[in-house]
């Protein structure tokens, strides 16, 4: 056996492999030895049929199979020990020549796609900006509503205010204003009067007490067919033709009471004794608040870095025609039009990824599986917080994280977060940081730019 490498430019090789017989004749023979003693073929017991048959029906096909072990494995060991720099895998080169089972000695070709030189790494030369969100009490009352109006409820109460929702016996009148023999009655309707697009009919509603009566056009009110039909428990079709007066017997008015600012809150919010004030609580949610932002201002300052060095290392030789033939091995499914249409963006995702693997090697970073997990549960956490819930115990999330884990596609996307994440972290003591104080109004327009 023999194997040898030529460069044929900057970015692409030969790969040349010799291979005979007596490499892999052995592997061969031991093959269809154990073959042999499973071999079920007709007129033999099993583990005695003739060699020479099982040879003659099995040989090339084994042949072939050991072949390519051997050159699978050469193949690699060879680029591994002389650490070439490679981009996707080996391909059939066109310069193969035909191959035979039959030869005492083969010779495979393979074209070779070699990485671009170019130095990725960093130091405190390199500037990049960071930004550091602000947090103002605005922000913070506002954090505050969305935690007391997750944590308030209905209650009942006795005169209606802007928003409330009363419930009552809806009767259909006639011209009369009477009870309309056979109309609609619908008991328990339920309306919210701040809704109603007229005017004149929600002011009705102002002031109204339990026990009251109105009348009112709910047509008017509403024009709509469809939430007409929806009140008054009938089709769209028959709602259109509904244009009288309804009475309504108001028998019940619920207000939603966003919850108190006490300790009930600041425990289910933060925790049992986080807090024990208003002033504790407020400056607990500046600190949540600050932490989330964070996140955000570091997975902001990966964009960044990402868009530093990619400009900073500039132009870089590719070997765009090995590449594009990778790139349609696999996706057997898709056309040439689909290669050059994706190819562009291919690149640029491939250039980040050479620039990453020198700075993981600077940084000596390794991703292991408690590192996936705890980015999954980092992206856990935050899933929870946009809804209000921050007290979320480690179990829960935790069992939430190991579920986005089974997901294969989430898997692959959480390890390459992780890996940014670690990054990330690592070249912010070594760069120099332009610190940018900003708003997160201006933080987020910050990305439309």
């Amino acid at each position: 056996m023999n194997i040898s490498f030529e460069k044929t430019g900057n970015v692409t090789g030969l790969l040349t492999i010799t291979l005979a017989k007596a490499d892999y004749a052995a592997n061969v023979e031991k093959t269809l030895k154990d073959y042999r003693k499973k071999a079920s073929l007709p007129g033999f017991r099993p583990g005695h049929a003739p060699m020479a048959m099982l040879k003659s029906r099995f040989g090339d096909e084994i042949q072939a199979e050991e072949m390519n072990k051997m050159l699978s494995t050469e193949l690699f060991k060879y680029i591994r020990e002389e650490k070439i720099d490679i981009l996707g895998e080996p391909l059939p080169s066109d310069n193969q020549g035909e191959i035979s089972l039959k030869a005492e000695e083969q010779t495979f070709v393979f074209d070779i796609a070699l990485a671009p030189v170019f130095d990725a790494k960093v130091s405190s030369d390199d500037c990049v900006e960071y930004y550091n969100i602000s947090v103002d009490d605005e922000m913070v009352d506002k954090q505050i509503q969305m935690y007391t109006g997750r944590a308030g409820g209905y209650q009942k109460v006795e005169s209606y205010e802007d928003r409330d929702m009363v419930k009552g016996t809806l009767t259909q009148l006639d011209e009369n204003g009477t009870a309309l023999e056979g109309g609609i009655e619908v008991v328990d309707a339920s309306l919210l009067p701040s809704y109603i697009k007229d005017e004149e009919e929600k002011a009705k509603f102002v002031g109204t007490k339990v026990n009251d009566v109105i009348n009112f056009n709910p047509a008017k009110a509403y024009g709509s067919d469809v939430e007409l039909a929806s009140m008054l428990h009938v089709t769209k079709e028959q709602a259109a033709e509904i244009k009288s007066d309804f009475q309504l017997q108001i028998t019940e008015i619920t207000r939603f009471v966003p919850h108190a600012l006490d300790q009930d809150l600041y425990d289910q919010v933060l925790g049992e004794g986080k807090a024990g004030s208003e002033d504790e609580f407020r400056a607990a949610v500046r600190e949540v608040l600050a932490e989330q932002f964070k996140t955000d201002s570091d997975f902001r300052f990966v964009i960044d870095l990402k868009k530093y060095l990619v400009g900073r290392i500039g132009e870089v030789e590719m070997p765009e025609e090995l590449l594009k033939r990778v790139m349609q091995l696999n996706n057997p499914d898709k056309d040439a039009e689909f290669v050059e249409k994706n190819f562009s963006q291919s690149i640029e995702e491939l250039k980040w990824h050479l620039v990453k693997e020198q700075l993981s090697d600077q940084f000596g970073i390794k991703v292991e599986q408690p590192d996936v997990l705890e980015t999954a549960k980092e992206v856990t956490r935050m899933q929870f917080a946009q809804y209000g819930m921050s007290n979320i115990s480690d179990e829960i999330i935790s069992n939430y994280a190991s579920e986005m884990l089974k997901d294969k596609q989430q898997a692959e996307a959480l390890v390459n977060r992780t890996v940014e994440r670690k990054i990330g972290a690592a070249a912010k003591d070594v760069v120099t940081l332009a610190m940018k104080e900003v708003s997160l109004d201006e933080f987020n327009k910050s990305f439309e730019a």
